[in-house]
């Protein structure tokens, strides 16, 4: 069977690479976006059918029970197979959340390995599907990306497709996964492509198009996030939305740097992994005892919390009992809100695998019923559509945590059946990123690293320096000299090479310091001099250095900064070449006109 299989593949592969002679380049690209729409479609299928059946099981079992005590075990069972899976299978080579797909964008020329076609679904699966609180978006997204990525390595495509198709892959993954192909192509143009031209949108446009089709014609709608057609926009609500809007800007940011937080605790925690994970699980384990709705994705409350009876989200849960006490429901929902990011750090942080995008629809849910049903229990305003406000809710935690406001408009407009409620997705999503953005410039997830200048950002300039590849401007043949040698050295390294610049270093390749013909000309061209000078006297000793590390942005500011014409580059603290200002502005030259033909 393996080897039929292996026969049919290779024929398969012989069948596209005669495609490509025989077809152009744009339409080779459409057929290759379809078919890495299709896989992408189907590995959502697959962890979205898993995810959904697990929750089933708990939600049977747990109804016998009384009590979510399969919903608490679960989730230490995912975790720890998590681990065991990324340790045992993947050798310990898993990259965690939708930002690795920028960083690969910015430094890697859109290439991802190809174990991620297969190690996001493995790992998700098992701490999303078995109940860990985060979601499978991200998953989802890197899968597709690889799957677009490879493809195109394995077609000798060029880096400019290779990108392309990988944000094809995103852009079906969240199509497939929402059934929402306009969310899918805003997603992948406002978040992994920032400089996206006109001849990117129809592979895109293709890509969400056949991915939303792929879920829809195998996905049961249920397994699917979907709501029912709200009331319409009441603008006598307008002031609630606005307040709305402020609410979750502000809960945005407490969500990123409460994770941030749990996610630097842990990194700091020196234990081992198996460890490390049940450090993590156990308390989760407990939360969701107490709040069984931080179980999972937590899609299925959304649509509870939605309805008209959002009082079963307390079913199976020690307040049962007080579910008819609109108070207490609002207390409930409102301490889940809070606690949601702590089980999503804690599943994440431990060793598990998946995203914050669901987590942000969780608590843009419970925020939008928390505000609508308190203003609704004080008398405000009894008359208040308290199921609009748990949808748009969504919308303005989606726009402040990721800082794509579109995706979050068009994305709750489809899977809300219509867009009656386009008016309020707008006011909530625009304040809710721009209170999000007068703290914090970037989303959280890529935070981290655009403070490295590891990943595209919205400033085009910053952008074209950091697609500069720090290898490709260093000068790495710099002829060396050792302190013990003399200056005669020196001069014969003059006379048999074209370079000026000579490092000194010890034995064990630390810079000591550096000659510059042009300083010591004077000594250079007088014997005398030469005869009687020591090597030290024509060093000069060790200024400003940079690291291999460091990204061209910042060697450019610290170029600015000084005014120096070049710097040595250190590489583990040992002498690696030099660098020099003319060479990076060479190279950004020459990509700046690269990337406006493109």
């Amino acid at each position: 069977m393996r080897l039929f299989l292996r026969n049919n593949f290779r024929r398969l592969e012989t069948l596209f690479f005669l495609l490509k002679s025989l077809l152009s380049e744009r339409h080779f690209i459409y057929l290759s976006c379809v078919l890495v729409s299709i896989t992408t479609g189907f590995a959502v299928i697959i962890l979205k059918g898993f995810a959904h059946n697990v929750f089933r099981f708990a939600n049977y079992v747990n109804s016998y029970l009384k009590l979510p005590f399969i919903n608490s075990i679960l989730p230490i069972v995912g975790i720890v197979l998590t681990v065991w899976v990324v340790r045992r299978v993947l050798n310990n080579k898993i990259e965690k959340g939708s930002s690795r797909i920028l960083y690969a964008v910015a430094k890697k020329g859109g290439i991802i390995p190809r174990s991620q076609m297969y190690a996001q679904i493995l790992t998700s699966s098992l701490t999303v599907g078995l109940g860990g609180s985060a979601g499978l978006e991200s998953p989802i997204t890197i899968t597709g990306a690889a799957f677009g990525s490879n493809f195109a390595q394995k077609y000798k495509l060029s880096k400019k497709d290779r990108i392309l198709l990988l944000a094809c892959g995103v852009a079906a993954g969240i199509a497939a996964a929402f059934n929402a192909p306009i969310a899918g192509v805003l997603f992948a143009i406002e978040v992994v492509l920032t400089d996206v031209t006109i001849t990117a949108f129809i592979p895109i446009m293709i890509s969400a198009a056949t991915g939303a089709l792929v879920s829809t014609i195998v996905l049961n709608e249920e397994v699917l996030l979907t709501f029912p057609k709200e009331q319409s926009f009441d603008y006598h609500n307008i002031h609630y939305y606005v307040l709305l809007g402020i609410l979750a800007g502000f809960v945005s940011l407490y969500h990123a740097r409460t994770f941030q937080r749990i996610e630097e605790h842990f990194a700091r925690t020196k234990m081992g992994q198996y460890r490390k994970a049940l450090y993590g699980a156990i308390p989760l384990a407990i939360l969701i005892f107490f709040f069984p709705t931080l179980f999972g994705e937590g899609y299925e409350s959304l649509k509870v919390l939605s309805g008209l009876n959002p009082e079963a989200i307390m079913e199976n849960t020690l307040v049962e009992s007080l579910k008819d006490n609109a108070w207490i429901l609002l207390l409930f929902a409102g301490v889940t809100m809070l606690l949601k990011v702590f089980a999503t750090g804690l599943t994440l942080s431990c060793g598990g695998n998946g995203g914050n995008f669901a987590p942000s629809l969780f608590v843009g849910s419970y925020l939008g019923f928390f505000v609508a049903k308190l203003i609704t229990l004080t008398g405000l305003d009894k008359d208040l559509p308290v199921g609009n406000f748990t949808i748009v809710g969504m919308a303005g935690i989606l726009s402040g945590l990721f800082h794509a406001p579109l995706t979050a408009i068009f994305l709750i407009g489809e899977i809300t059946g219509g867009y009656s409620l386009m008016l309020p997705l707008m006011i909530v999503s625009s304040i809710s990123f721009a209170v999000s953005k007068q703290f914090e410039v970037h989303s959280m997830d890529v935070k981290h690293l655009a403070d490295k200048g590891e990943v595209f950002t919205s400033d085009k300039d910053r952008n074209v320096l950091n697609s500069i590849d720090i290898l490709n401007v260093v000068t790495t043949d710099v002829p060396t000299l050792l302190p013990t040698q003399t200056p005669d050295d020196v001069i014969q390294l003059l006379s048999t090479t074209n370079q000026s610049i000579f490092a000194v270093v010890d034995d064990k390749k630390r810079l000591v310091g550096m000659i510059d013909f042009n300083a010591i000309r004077h000594i250079a061209f007088s014997p005398f001099k030469i005869k009687y000078s020591k090597l030290e006297e024509l060093m000069s000793p060790v200024g400003d250095t940079v690291s291999l590390e460091d990204s061209v942005e910042m060697i450019m500011d610290k170029f600015d900064a000084t005014k120096a014409e070049y710097y040595p580059i250190l590489k583990d603290d040992k002498f690696y070449g030099l660098v020099f200002k003319s060479k990076i502005l060479k190279d950004y030259r020459d990509k700046h006109i690269e990337m406006i033909i493109e």
